[in-house]
């Protein structure tokens, strides 16, 4: 089967990955010859998304496509171009429009009586004010007091943004995929951030009690069905005080995450998918349920400077075309653009063991064997600070 992914960042990235493994022809479709998915993809076409002569060409025989990206233009140009083409494409534009809002998402949460984060003016401080259209950490500041708000913003609520009680606590993905009514949760993960509050490492199975992940997958499935998704969808929650609290949902197919529980599960996010918009590739694999799940340890890292830091997938996005390793410095797979000759590169390390605490003692290996070879004296791994900021 060949499958076309529409953009080579991030979530480019995953998919390329993924369908791979899942044996799938993959052609990938990007602006930017050196995308970081140019690197995993069978075939590359340099295209403008938003370009419907030059998609004609680029897709002419592809079985589905999946999008990766936010370029609403380009989501707009991709929807309208498969239609008329009758050429499946792997996103539900209603659901998606929901779950690119915040504040629509906040709204969503409120209907549903799902748990989250009281809305200025009706919390106390630290508050965190986040754009209404971006997704994960691209725009967000926490502050502690109301001088702090007050000096960063001369309007209050400053337009297109939201605001709302800052939570501190552990914080949990989990995905919800199906159709038609029909939806199945998949494992919960744990996600660990860095300082600017990007996603640095995500870590399978998450030690959630059973009552919380039961309550954590009910609430994703609800939230499905209150937007009528088709395909899949994410829903990010802080432990704050013993409650799950909903932070965002995602209507799309996320990064991190889907690898992270392939190495724990064996669970391939975009083979499901093609089986949800491909029926006749056999519908939607049956998740693994109530299984051991071997742990796996999903992880960014930069090295400059004689330094090892491990860092949010942003630096993966402003990296060139990556290259899957295998036994990269004892981890079982990484995607980088290392060189022996370079002394700046990044890596995705994917690290797996029988528990979870297998793999990060693996994980911890893994870290000195690239000091050691690499000659490296500095080691950083930075965490969300509490609110402070400063002009």
């Amino acid at each position: 089967m060949v499958v076309a992914i529409a953009g080579g960042a991030l979530q480019g990235v995953e998919i390329t990955y993924l369908a791979r493994k899942a044996g799938f022809e993959t052609v990938l479709l990007d602006r930017r010859r050196d995308a970081p998915a140019t690197g995993l993809c069978h075939r590359f076409v340099a295209i403008d998304l938003t370009d419907r002569e030059a998609l004609t060409g680029a897709l002419r025989s592809v079985d589905l496509v999946l999008p990766a990206t936010e370029n609403a233009e380009a989501l707009r140009t991709l929807t309208r171009w498969c239609e008329e083409n009758e050429v499946p494409l792997a996103f539900h534009p209603g659901a998606y429009a929901v779950s690119s809002s915040k504040s629509a998402s906040d709204s969503l949460f409120r209907e549903l009586g799902i748990p989250a984060p009281a809305p200025w003016p009706d919390c106390s401080f630290p508050v965190v004010v986040k754009p209404d259209g971006e997704s994960g950490s691209k725009g967000v500041e926490v502050f502690p007091d109301g001088r702090a708000l007050e000096s960063r913003f001369a309007l209050i609520p400053p337009p297109g943004r939201v605001l709302q009680a800052y939570l501190t606590g552990p914080l949990y993905s989990i995905e919800v995929m199906g159709g038609a009514g029909h939806y199945t949760g998949l494992q919960i993960t744990r996600l660990e951030m860095d300082s600017a509050h990007d996603c640095k490492r995500v870590l399978a199975p998450a030690s959630l009690p059973p009552h919380l992940a039961g309550s954590f997958e009910r609430a994703a499935v609800k939230l499905a069905e209150a937007v009528g998704l088709t395909g899949i969808m994410d829903l990010e929650a802080v432990l704050h005080e013993g409650r799950l609290k909903a932070l965002e949902i995602d209507a799309r197919f996320p990064s991190q995450t889907p690898s992270a529980v392939y190495h724990s599960t064996g669970f391939n996010m975009v083979e499901a998918l093609a089986g949800i918009f491909l029926p006749e590739e056999g519908g939607m694999p049956r998740p693994i349920h109530g299984g051991p799940a071997r742990g796996s340890v999903l992880e960014h890292i930069r090295v400059e400077g004689g330094e090892l830091a491990v860092c949010g997938e942003r630096v993966m996005a402003e990296a060139g075309p990556l290259r899957l390793e295998v036994d990269f410095f004892g981890a079982q797979e990484a995607l980088t653009d290392y060189g022996p000759e370079r002394a700046d590169w990044v890596a995705t390390l994917m690290v797996q063991g029988s528990t979870l605490e297998e793999a990060w003692a693996r994980r911890e290996e893994v870290v000195r064997e690239i000091q050691s070879r690499c000659g490296l004296t500095g080691y950083r791994d930075t965490s969300p600070r509490e609110a402070a900021w400063t002009p």
